[in-house]
């Protein structure tokens, strides 16, 4: 049992890192345009389906379409997403140029990160309220004596205090890598 709600709790852990990499830092990173779909062939897709992104400078993404009929396509689906990124297309490629964050953007980015710090770490908790109550019914159903659901109890409640410390700790990451200029 302890397995499956390690396993469930990670899974937070995990999604919190994923969503994360979607907030700008200071540096270019092409995880950014992960959520920017574009239409090929009629069908909605991720741009790195369509194309290569590369960072060849700490704040310039340069995406290389594998076909150069996707640069318009590509292009319009940067301008509509709400990343605030202004594409170059130059026939060839497109390259997008990094604005600085200003103090306000990064603080807000920071804000950001932490609404999904609390997001993972109510998932958590979530998890180990299942846990809690799975046990509490199988004491209850006598499948368990109380000793041995008293000490699962507590296992589930350390193990929920080391996976919110490696929530922290990811989110403290995170907004160092927001706040350094």
């Amino acid at each position: 049992m302890l397995e499956a709600v390690e396993s469930k709790m990670r899974k937070s852990v995990e999604v919190l890192k994923e969503e994360l990499s979607h907030i700008r830092t200071g540096r270019a990173n092409a995880a950014i345009l992960e959520q920017v779909r574009v239409s090929y062939y009629g069908s909605e897709v991720p741009v790195n389906q369509v194309a290569n992104i590369s960072v060849p400078e700490p704040r310039m993404l340069v995406i290389a379409p594998w076909e150069k009929t996707m640069l318009k396509e590509i292009e319009k689906a940067i301008m509509a997403s709400d990343l605030g990124l202004t594409p170059n297309n130059d026939g060839e490629v497109i390259r997008i140029v990094l604005p600085e964050l200003t103090e306000e953007r990064r603080k807000e980015f920071v804000r950001q990160a932490r609404q999904l710090g609390e997001r993972a770490r109510v998932a958590v908790r979530n998890v180990r309220r299942d846990a809690n109550d799975e046990v509490k019914k199988q004491v209850k159903e006598g499948e368990l004596s109380e000793d041995e659901g008293r000490r699962l109890q507590e296992q589930i409640q350390a193990l929920t205090d080391r996976v919110i410390a490696d929530i922290d700790q990811v989110l403290e990451r995170k907004e160092q890598d927001i706040l350094t200029v």
